[in-house]
């Protein structure tokens, strides 16, 4: 772990400037970035790296744009690819990494793209619009696909809508591309499901919720090939003396999946859980601020030593040394200019680039 070298990938809107993706090298032993390069595109809101290390995926005002992770862990761009709607927030890979699935919040849209044997964007295979009435006029009142994610056997897209207030359940045919609907998972009502997780073992899953600031958890099982999800347990993300208003919003694992990270807007605080990997259950080591404003995004470093929170409203990125035996969140360093963060990954170079 000392030795291992990584680099972060932050992706920005653009409103004053046309780099929507930063590249940070990461000095792991003091917790902090030192900025490598920037990428050219327009309002990268969210990005993912395929399940292989090979490429990175970002969305853009014009779709889906792809690209080569280099050894040293720049980007080259591969191609980039439309997804016949609105803007996207979110998007994955496939655990084979053939298929992109892409969530439109605005259009209530989930698009299923095949992907090229280079990592490139290759064409639309199936298209998906959410419908129906949510619970909340000025917010919630249609669709808003906010995050796709498949069952860790490979077998089930879960999408996460947050303005219907439930999580569909999907069979996806391979061969195909195409998705069949075949469970729903509910959630509360006003309580808009954001993000999704899902442990390496595949045997529990975890939703945040954004507007009730909390995480429910599911266990997963396939049974005579239907998928069976079973509700274990609610954890909050902020502490019983939050700030109104609050807007629940990050989830991350830890690089060793020890623990699990959820930041909070309003409230403006980070939260920290020790995973029970038997169980599913949360034990929450902290709930602390995060010294800006909206921390749309939050991640630990990968030794668990530090924190980075992304701050969208004070574009700003706060860094902390983080004592997870003791539930201590230090402030580490000065804060980093950055005008509007939406995500960061951190990424592991190739063991012959240590």
């Amino acid at each position: 772990m000392d030795k291992a070298k990584y680099v972060a990938y932050v992706s920005t809107y653009t409103m004053n400037d046309n780099h929507g993706i930063t590249i940070y090298d990461v000095d792991l032993k003091n917790g902090r970035f030192q900025e490598k390069a920037q990428v050219e595109i327009t309002n990268s809101s969210y990005v993912s790296i395929s399940h292989n290390k090979k490429y990175l995926y970002s969305i853009t005002d014009f779709g889906v744009e792809a690209y080569a992770i280099q050894k040293d862990g720049s980007l080259k761009v591969i191609n980039h690819g439309s997804i016949n709607g609105m803007r996207g927030c979110y998007l994955s890979t496939d655990y084979e990494d053939k298929y992109l699935f892409v969530s439109g919040y605005h259009d209530g849209k989930i698009t299923v793209l095949r992907l090229n044997e280079d990592g490139g964007i290759g064409s639309i295979t199936d298209e998906i619009f959410h419908k129906g009435l949510g619970s909340i006029a000025d917010r919630n009142f249609r669709p808003h696909v906010s995050c796709v994610k498949m069952t860790r056997d490979n077998h089930y897209l879960m999408a996460a809508d947050l303005g219907m207030d439930h999580v569909h359940v999907y069979r996806f045919d391979h061969g195909t591309g195409k998705l069949k609907l075949v469970d729903v998972l509910r959630s509360e009502m006003e309580s808009a499901p954001r993000h999704i997780k899902m442990t390496r073992d595949g045997k529990f899953v975890y939703i945040v919720h954004e507007m009730k600031n909390y995480i429910d958890v599911y266990s997963y099982e396939e049974i005579n090939g239907n998928p069976e999800f079973a509700k274990i347990g609610n954890f909050p993300t902020v502490n019983d003396y939050h700030a109104g208003g609050s807007a629940t919003s990050a989830l991350n694992f830890s690089e060793d999946e020890k623990f699990l990270v959820s930041s909070t807007a309003g409230d403006n605080s980070v939260v920290v859980y020790k995973i029970d990997h038997k169980t599913g259950d949360l034990d929450k080591l902290f709930c602390l601020p995060i010294s800006g404003e909206y921390p749309k995004d939050a991640a630990l470093f990968p030794d668990n030593k530090h924190l980075v929170s992304l701050n969208h409203e004070s574009n700003t990125m706060t860094f902390f040394s983080v004592d997870t035996k003791k539930g201590l969140l230090v402030m580490n360093g000065k804060e980093m200019k950055i005008d509007r963060p939406n995500c960061i990954i951190f990424h592991r170079l190739n063991a012959a680039e240590e």
